[in-house]
């Protein structure tokens, strides 16, 4: 399925949601690609999962906000696939640095930077100890076994708006 084909899908998925996050956030290495970049070379060409590209354009067309948050320990590297991948633009702050948080770190400066409310965000991410304690803070928070794809997206969304229907419900 093409980017442009996967947007329009991701549109169609954000339609059927009355409440959408005000800031979704995504993990990088097994997340949005399949690999890990301190495996990798700067030179080298990244690929994205297949569903990925057009899941971000589809949120920045809907005006949802994104940022990145990885525990890298090789933040050049995935900053130079950032922009190889021509993702730079799509991200209102990115939060790449080597951390022993769970990622903790990495989400209190991305508030600190956007004013976001924890539980105005959306977090994907492909390891449990993160989603545990990230979603402790209050984010919404969805474990992707095999990259970021339609489903998870769809179900993400899902999550999200039970969420914040639960807590309007109190």
């Amino acid at each position: 399925m093409g980017d442009e084909r996967v947007k329009a899908e991701a549109l169609q998925i954000l339609g059927l949601f009355q409440v959408l996050p005000r800031l979704v956030v995504f993990d990088l290495d097994y997340t949005l690609w399949p690999f890990y970049c301190e495996c990798r070379s700067k030179r080298e060409s990244p690929s994205l999962y297949r569903h990925a590209k057009g899941i971000v354009c589809a949120l920045k067309e809907k005006g949802v906000d994104m940022a990145i948050a990885s525990r890298s320990p090789t933040p050049d590297i995935a900053t130079a696939f950032i922009g190889k991948l021509e993702l730079q633009p799509m991200f209102v702050t990115q939060e790449i640095f080597s951390s022993w948080t769970h990622k903790t770190e990495h989400f209190q400066k991305i508030q600190r930077k956007t004013g976001v409310p924890y539980k105005s965000m959306l977090f994907f991410d492909d390891e449990d100890r993160n989603i545990e304690s990230v979603s402790k803070m209050g984010v919404t928070s969805v474990l992707v076994e095999n990259g970021l794809n339609l489903d998870m997206f769809k179900l993400g969304l899902s999550n999200f708006a039970s969420n914040v229907a639960a807590t309007q419900d109190k």
